[in-house]
């Protein structure tokens, strides 16, 4: 399990004063690639010509965030077959057990000179074990 720490501020509200929806979409991204930069070396990745894609994400939004308020993102796999990786993420009100959001993203590894996915076997799969 990853976690990290996202304090509410002010370019983050809609007109009604709560976290806009699509704001929390950029939170889980930051989330994510906080969680893959401290596993895996990217610039080692890149020049192999790899790459992540993310390929679906279902979110649910449970309550309103508002205003200073700070959120702690916990982030993990959840799934993992040969094609593709799920990463279970779940926004928390810091400090609290009160559910904000939560999402299962899935993503793809891609050969960046192709775009087309590279199947999770081997090394890759081992490499994508440890997250």
């Amino acid at each position: 399990m990853h976690s990290i720490k996202i304090k509410i501020r002010g370019y983050h509200l809609d007109m009604y004063q709560h976290v806009n929806n699509a704001r929390y979409l950029e939170f889980l991204e930051e989330a994510r690639w906080n969680y893959i930069e401290s596993r895996i070396n990217l610039q080692e990745w890149m020049k192999r010509g790899l790459g992540f894609v993310v390929v679906n994400i279902n979110i649910n939004y449970r309550k309103p965030g508002s205003l200073d308020q700070v959120l702690e993102i916990q982030s993990k796999v959840s799934r993992m077959n040969v094609r593709s990786a799920t990463i279970e993420q779940k926004i928390y009100l810091e400090g609290t057990h009160i559910l904000i959001a939560d999402a299962d993203v899935t993503f793809v590894v891609v050969d960046i000179k192709t775009g087309k996915p590279v199947p999770l076997k081997g090394e890759l799969l081992e490499t994508m074990k440890s997250l």
